[in-house]
């Protein structure tokens, strides 16, 4: 089955940077579309930046900039690096995948920046 790992989240202050991973099984992972969104607490479930299997990347205007999408297809993974972070980028990021017609999700992980 289709299953999408997150990892490197953490606490970093304003202004800081981190990279979260977001590895991929049970896909062929070269042929799909990969996204990140993310959830702040009360909030809902926002778009982030998403990337095509041709590397055709896209990004919600409050990210422009300053994150960066990308993947590796020879490791399954897709990567979101993330600089000059805000406060108000905390929130739950979420690993993303459409295959058949299925939206797949990982579990999840958790930014925080301190202000």
């Amino acid at each position: 089955q289709v299953q999408l790992v997150e990892s490197g989240g953490g606490l970093v202050q304003a202004g800081g940077s981190l990279r979260l991973s977001c590895a991929a099984s049970g896909i062929i992972f070269s042929i799909y579309s990969m996204g990140w969104y993310r959830q702040a607490p009360g909030s809902q479930r926002e778009l982030v930046a998403t990337i095509t299997s041709g590397g055709r990347t896209n990004y919600a205007d409050s990210v422009k900039g300053r994150f960066t999408i990308s993947r590796d297809n020879a490791k399954k993974t897709v990567y979101l690096q993330m600089n000059s972070l805000k406060p108000e980028d905390t929130a739950v990021y979420y690993c993303t995948t459409r295959s058949d017609l299925i939206d797949y999700w990982g579990q999840g992980t958790q930014v925080t920046v301190s202000s």
